[in-house]
Formats: structure tokens, C-alpha cells, sequence
């Protein structure tokens, strides 16, 4: 049987996450805590910066995190992850959280920042990444 053949693919700019906001994950006023959005915010700038690199990245920084409506016990939320400036070892990487309620369907902006990734090499030293395409 002939092996599939395999293109070139595009680097993604974009991950998207999935979570839903159990018991355990809220404050007393059966919100979503603080730590927990900026926790998932981090994991989806690091999978946008990783899937974009391929490079092992951590976060340097987050930046203007802004908290826009609270986040419900039950609701579910979507993180969207997007690569939006690459300097020589950095990324900067744009995280909206949408809430959603699951028997409406109703989404509503929660919460967006912005996160620094840097690349880092075999050693954990920073390493080049590869420019945002034009266009």
C-alpha cells in the first residue's frame, strides 16, 4: 500500500482549549478563581507558542490581564490562543477566554491577556524563532 504522501504544513498561530469550571475550581461565590483562568490562560499561550515554534517555550510574562464577567460554576470555557508578534527569541501570544453556558449556548467575553513566551534550546538557553509570515 502506497505511503500517504506529506505536505508541507503552515505553522499554526492558534490553539484552542477546552475546560469546564468544576466545584473545586471556584471561590466562595461560586466563581472561577483568579489563579485557575491565568493557570489554563498560560497552558493554551504555551501550546500556541509551542505548536508555532516547535521548540520548547516557557512563559516569561503575562501582560494586562483583564477580567471582563465572572465565570460560573458549570460553565464551560474556550480559550483561544493566538501568536500575534515574534520577536528573535520571544512570542507574544494573545489569550481570550469566552465563557459559554452549555444548555443556552450563550458566550460571552470573560477574560483576555496577553502572555511572553521565549524559545529555549537543548541547553534551556534562548534560541531563535522563526519570524510571523507577511501577508
Amino acid at each position: 500500500m502506497p505511503k500517504p504522501t506529506m505536505l508541507p504544513i503552515a505553522r499554526p498561530t492558534e490553539a484552542r482549549v477546552l475546560e469546564i469550571v468544576f466545584p473545586d475550581h471556584t471561590n466562595h461565590l461560586g466563581t472561577l478563581f483568579g489563579g485557575q483562568a491565568l493557570a489554563w490562560m498560560d497552558k493554551a499561550a504555551f501550546l500556541a507558542a509551542s505548536r508555532y515554534s516547535r521548540k520548547v517555550v516557557v512563559t516569561a510574562r503575562s501582560e494586562q490581564v483583564d477580567f471582563h464577567v465572572p465565570v460560573r460554576k458549570g460553565q464551560m470555557v474556550e480559550l483561544i490562543a493566538t501568536v500575534v508578534s515574534v520577536g528573535r527569541t520571544s512570542m507574544n501570544v494573545d489569550v481570550a477566554m469566552f465563557t459559554e453556558d452549555l444548555i443556552t449556548g450563550e458566550r460571552e467575553l470573560c477574560t483576555r491577556g496577553t502572555f511572553v513566551m521565549i524559545a529555549l534550546d537543548e541547553n534551556h538557553k534562548p534560541t531563535a524563532v522563526e519570524s510571523l509570515p507577511v501577508g
